[in-house]
């Protein structure tokens, strides 16, 4: 049975990138796919040749993705809490507006879920990064905690764990406001919102992340989605003839972040160690700010599937899509994590000895010799190796297309049956009306 899914992303390329993979999944089973996306992902979802709809209510460029995370509080309230019932009002008119079977949002969009809920259309989030719902015995998204391993660590992340509920509870009244004018059930926690969705899809393989003691029922792991953006630009090899130097491929974040200083002082640490490298400054920096030595090639970006393939090690901020890409090219990592989900990932990165996690303050000298030893040891690529063929599995055998498929086959068993019955009701009136013989 072919479905038709309303798919819909959140702030920059990094949560863009992997719901368009689902969404390509979903279309070579012969379903129909809109994306719902921020006006600047118009292009990146045309070029992959999907319906493209956008907000007209909610905020949209920084105003929906601020770089400052200080306050991650009032930050979480301004783009996401506030204008809630604004994106619940886009999500509900664009349901409206064509057929919907199912709805798959990422999953920090609140609104979103909202808006589907309202219009009484099963939803599922994505999760393309570690579990934003807390997961029991899992150290909680955002705090860079590595798995507990004593009973005194177990302690710590229960404690992280309650802090973390805390900061999302400090939302909830705006957000039941919102619950409230869509005559949608208010939350008594927050964090309850992952109770609601028929699914919640967790992007990544179950081999990179911590061991839960246990998952929620709506929970799946459906492996990393990471097909290669549309703007990577083309690639022309800039190794020296003949040359044997390691290669090195430093990657900056897709998203704003204010990474400009750390991405100059990485180029300048690879001035101390014989290798070449190449560094791809992203779409939110301008490689014309930078300097480089004389063995590091600045582009603006690159197909790293393609670089990775000609690589020794990747330094990067930690993002998942970047991290998960380089273990499945047995790639070792150095993460210098500035925010979000990337201290999590350097967690785990380290925690499986596929890398190495330095402070986003480290000087050029640690993070040449943290390089250096990376390059040299080669044990972190034997363990890079180990995790990425794991991850493979998981992508070659990913489950995200039949766990959709459930989805929206749970409204359109509904909105059958009403059909069934509303074809029961006008038959039985036809009979009374028909005269008697």
């Amino acid at each position: 049975m072919s479905y038709n899914f309303l798919l819909i992303s959140w702030g920059t390329s990094g949560n863009l990138n992997p719901l368009l993979t689902a969404a390509r999944l979903l279309r070579q089973r012969g379903h129909r796919i809109r994306v719902m996306a921020d006006p600047a992902m118009r292009d990146e979802v045309a070029a992959a040749d999907f319906e493209f709809v956008t907000w007209r209510r909610a905020p949209t460029g920084r105003e929906a993705d601020p770089v400052d995370f200080t306050d991650i509080i009032d930050c979480f309230r301004r783009a996401l809490i506030d204008p809630a019932a604004a994106y619940a009002a886009d999500v509900r008119d664009e349901i409206g507006r064509a057929a919907t079977d199912a709805v798959l949002t990422i999953d920090i969009l609140f609104g979103a879920a909202l808006g589907a809920e309202a219009a009484g259309v099963p939803y599922a989030m994505l999760s393309p990064h570690v579990s934003l719902r807390p997961l029991a015995g899992v150290p909680p998204a955002s705090t860079g905690m590595s798995a507990p391993r004593t009973p005194e660590e177990r302690t710590e992340v229960a404690a992280a764990s309650g802090q973390f509920a805390e900061v999302f509870n400090a939302l909830l009244p705006g957000f039941n406001d919102a619950c409230a004018r869509f005559g949608v059930t208010r939350l008594p926690h927050m964090l309850d919102i992952f109770d609601r969705p028929a699914r919640v899809l967790l992007a990544m393989s179950q081999a990179f992340d911590f061991k839960a003691d246990w998952l929620p029922d709506n929970v799946r792991y459906v492996g990393p989605l990471l097909d290669q953006p549309s703007w990577s630009g083309p690639w022309r090899a800039p190794w020296s003839a003949g040359s044997n130097r390691p290669r090195v491929l430093i990657a900056c974040s897709t998203g704003a972040q204010g990474q400009g200083e750390l991405f100059q002082r990485v180029i300048h640490a690879m001035g101390q160690l014989d290798i070449e490298a190449v560094a791809t400054a992203g779409p939110n920096l301008d490689i014309d700010m930078f300097h480089a030595p004389d063995n590091v090639r600045l582009l603006r970006s690159a197909p790293h599937d393609t670089v990775m393939s000609e690589v020794s090690l990747v330094i990067s901020q930690g993002g998942h899509g970047t991290v998960n890409r380089a273990l499945i090219h047995a790639l070792p990592l150095l993460v210098l994590p500035m925010g979000r989900d990337q201290g999590d990932n350097a967690a785990r990165v380290e925690a499986k000895g596929a890398g190495l996690r330095l402070s986003p303050d480290a000087s050029e000298t640690e993070i040449a010799s943290a390089a250096a030893r990376l390059i040299l040891d080669p044990q972190f690529g034997f363990c890079a190796r180990r995790l990425g063929n794991a991850i493979k599995i998981d992508i070659d055998s990913t489950t995200l297309v039949r766990e959709m498929e459930a989805v929206a086959a749970m409204g359109c068993g509904g909105r059958m049956a009403a059909e069934s019955a509303a074809r029961a009701r006008s038959a039985r009136r036809a009979n009374r009306r028909q005269p008697a013989a």
